[in-house]
């Protein structure tokens, strides 16, 4: 049976708020030639100026390279302790003043996933990435692969993988804010653990100097940390092809705001850029109660299932972004492939919440299934087969 895009409007009444007058957008100008920033809460996009265009991510790649990591960690098919050796020439390649950020990993050491993960997310090694790489997938190349299927599989649809370390490739990889906002959220979203570990270090320290031996301690080049409250990651990128630019997200009373900004022209421009876009998300925008978690807001068909209806619930609180100090007007419809098909898991993300409001951004929040609905048995199967056959 052809699965439908189903839609089912929903009364103000089920909804926690509902408001009479119409309401416009928070204007926000930047420098960026390039800039995205959405409400994970929400849902909503706030701002987009060229968000689909491709450009090269520079380091804002390694957001990848961590990202297959910690899935394979998750998978249980690394481990954190785990230890990779520096090849010398990967060390011959990836040292000195012309290969850009460095761990300052030394030819023949060996070095834990964790450290490699540090010295990737916090200093943006590109030694650390090509390591990482070769020790997970044995060359750069095939661990590349795996950076392109978990794009694939994440729905960046505008991005490819040349490198794990976002060095310019004669235009090879190339990502777009969208993708990189989304990835962001993936991160988060996908890894929390993970993610609390390693993107909010403020510095790292590793490697000696020279003729000293002292320790080489690099700060963390993120701009919004210490600056903007609840700033926890992501991470920078700067190559002379892409500019300066800046994936970055903080979380303020439960609500969390994910933000891209490229093409900026130097590192003191990103930084005031970078807090001023962040600040604005969180003044200019409010967010609002809209279903309490655990509430259910309607029911949807079920197919082959020994319940002919699944409740739709919120699985956290909602709550939609608003301008600040604004009541408009909104309304909403639950959307879904339906009827769903048998089983169905409690909890399992199975249809969206869409609230429109004239002159805002449409935002959409999850709900999840209220309860198991099992297969039907054979007799219920064939019944169903009946009634789809004489209509």
């Amino acid at each position: 049976m052809t699965k439908l895009l189903s839609y089912l409007a929903v009364p103000a009444i089920a909804l926690s708020v509902a408001y009479p007058s119409a309401a416009s957008a928070p204007q926000f100008q930047t420098v960026a030639p390039v800039a995205f920033l959405k409400d994970l809460s929400s849902g909503a996009v706030l701002f987009a100026k060229d968000a689909d265009r491709r450009m090269p991510p520079a380091s804002m790649a390694k957001m990848m390279t961590a990202y297959v990591a910690f899935d394979l960690i998750k998978r249980g098919e690394l481990k954190l302790d785990q230890e990779f050796e520096v090849r010398p020439e990967t060390w011959q390649k990836w040292h000195g003043p012309s290969a850009g950020s460095t761990m300052f990993l030394s030819p023949g050491e060996r070095v834990s996933v964790a450290n490699l993960l540090y010295g990737i997310v916090v200093l943006s090694g590109n030694d650390a990435c090509v390591v990482l790489a070769e020790g997970i997938s044995g060359t750069e190349e095939a661990f590349t692969q795996r950076m392109n299927e978990a794009a694939k599989k994440l729905g960046l649809n505008n991005s490819y993988f040349g490198t794990s370390n976002g060095w310019p490739d004669n235009g090879v990889t190339y990502v777009t804010a969208r993708d990189l906002a989304k990835l962001a959220a993936s991160t988060i979203e996908d890894h929390p653990r993970l993610y609390k570990q390693f993107y909010s270090r403020r510095e790292f320290t590793w490697g000696k100097t020279l003729g000293s031996g002292n320790a080489i301690t690099q700060a963390n080049r993120d701009p919004l940390l210490g600056r903007v409250a609840g700033a926890d990651g992501l991470k920078t990128g700067h190559t002379e092809e892409a500019g300066y630019g800046f994936t970055g997200s903080a979380e303020q009373n439960g609500r969390r705001l994910v933000m891209v900004l490229a093409g900026l022209t130097s590192s003191n421009q990103r930084i005031s850029e970078s807090v001023r876009f962040m600040d604005w998300g969180f003044r200019a925008w409010q967010a609002k109660p809209v279903v309490k978690q655990g509430r259910k807001v309607t029911e949807a068909e079920v197919q082959l299932g020994d319940a002919s209806t699944v409740g739709l619930v919120a699985p956290r609180d909602l709550k939609v972004a608003l301008p600040s100090g604004a009541a408009p007007a909104m309304s909403a419809k639950v959307v879904y492939q339906g009827p769903i098909k048998a089983p169905i898991k409690a909890g399992a993300h199975v249809a969206d919440l869409v609230i429109t409001s004239p002159g805002l951004p449409v935002q959409t929040m999850p709900l999840v299934a209220e309860k198991d609905v099992e297969e039907a048995g054979f007799f219920g199967r064939a019944w169903a087969g009946l009634a789809g056959l004489f209509g």
